[in-house]
């Protein structure tokens, strides 16, 4: 009999169209209490790959000019466009984060960074294509979606974009590359992407809109899947190392935290059928999870703080 996890591990691109979001995000959580070696999810990764112009967004073009309101376009690409830019972003910065790794982590991380530039590709034909955004390259098309991005979007990418900074400069400091990966790993990837893939992929199933965007970002998040048992295996192994580092992932966290609420703005997210409590309870069960499951342990100031997260988003 198959299950839901064979249904999510063995789909082509065109079967995973079928795949249920819930069951994508299960297959995230799985193996985060054993996570998987580098090589691992390397050959992963060799079986999941997939080709970003084989998706065909012609009924998404339809379902976007007929069948969704303004409100719900306006929603859609709100929440979308942080990933736009984030994928791009991740895919120029991960390169100085794998120079610290081992041997087998460069050669995990170099599938991770082919995974970011086909997503990337993957948002701009969306936006091109059916969105309708201008632009003769890639930076022009991302330049006519930054108007879109939540305003949370400045706190986190800003943060990691100084942080790659300093891996620039130091490629080994461990206690800089657990910054970034918090940042990144834990926060980017762990809380806030698989919140967005979670609030779009549901309203498209939900309505039976964008077969294209669910396709493809159905496929996304199985990558993500990957990246994010990666990325806390790098925590949970560089704390066990050294323990004095686990400082670093809660200093990260409170500094994370304190941007979360820091908006003039938020999204308007009952259009696709999402409430600001509801979102807050699967930002906040998404980032206990992965802690959970990898035994990081939290002081109390910071659970306060999860509690108090707001329901604002940008993802990558």
């Amino acid at each position: 009999m198959t299950t839901s996890r064979d249904a999510v591990e063995e789909s082509t691109l065109a079967q995973i169209r079928d795949v249920d979001i819930d069951d994508v995000l299960d297959y995230v959580h799985a193996d985060l209490k054993r996570l998987p070696g580098y090589l691992d999810l390397y050959r992963r990764y060799l079986r999941q790959r997939w080709d970003v112009y084989e998706l065909d967004f012609a009924q998404d073009l339809v379902d976007w000019r007929t069948r969704m309101t303004e409100e719900e376009r306006e929603a859609f690409v709100a929440i979308s466009s942080g990933f736009h830019h984030g994928e791009r972003q991740v895919e120029v910065e991960l390169p100085v984060f794998m120079l610290g790794g081992s041997e087998e982590s460069k050669i995990y991380m170099s599938s991770q960074i082919e995974d970011e530039a086909r997503h990337t590709i993957f948002f701009d034909r969306f936006y091109r294509e059916v969105v309708g955004l201008p632009g003769d390259d890639l930076q022009d098309v991302l330049d006519a979606s930054f108007p879109y991005i939540s305003e949370t979007f400045v706190g986190p990418f800003g943060l990691l974009a100084y942080q790659a900074d300093e891996l620039r400069r130091d490629p080994e400091n461990a206690a800089a590359r657990v910054r970034y990966g918090t940042t990144y790993f834990l926060w980017i990837e762990g809380v806030l992407a698989l919140s967005v893939m979670k609030i779009t992929l549901t309203y498209c199933r939900t309505r039976g809109l964008l077969p294209g965007y669910y396709t493809g970002f159905t496929a996304t998040c199985r990558d993500e899947a990957r990246h994010v048992q990666g990325g806390m295996r790098f925590l949970r192994d560089a704390v066990q190392a050294e323990p004095v580092l686990l400082r670093e992932i809660h200093d990260t966290l409170r500094t994370i935290l304190s941007m979360n609420g820091a908006v003039s703005r938020r999204l308007a997210l009952e259009a696709l059928g999402w409430t600001p409590e509801e979102v807050r309870r699967l930002m906040i069960r998404q980032l206990s999870m992965k802690l959970s499951d990898v035994g990081i342990d939290l002081p109390p100031d910071i659970r306060e703080r999860i509690e108090r997260i707001e329901p604002e988003l940008a993802g990558g």
